[in-house]
């Protein structure tokens, strides 16, 4: 059996890693492409903490509203 060999992280390894993303994606969409990994990881975070956002707050509270018709009858 083989011992798995643990990989380091050096600076030059880094750099070889950055340039060959620069390479593949572009410096336009460098900015986006990181953006979007910002948010999407905020939003990952606020699930786990189990924060509803504004958007979905308001998705219930529409959606509890239109429940509560006083106007509708039971049908029994």
């Amino acid at each position: 059996m083989s011992t798995p060999i643990a990989i380091s992280w050096g600076p030059g390894e880094i750099l070889v890693v950055l340039a060959i993303v620069l390479l593949f994606f572009g410096s336009s969409k460098l900015p986006k492409l990181a953006r979007s990994l910002g948010s999407s990881f905020t939003e990952f975070k606020k699930g786990l903490r189990g924060e509803a956002d504004e958007d979905d707050r308001k998705k219930l509270k529409d959606k509890s509203d239109g429940d509560e018709d006083p106007e509708k009858s039971p049908e029994d």
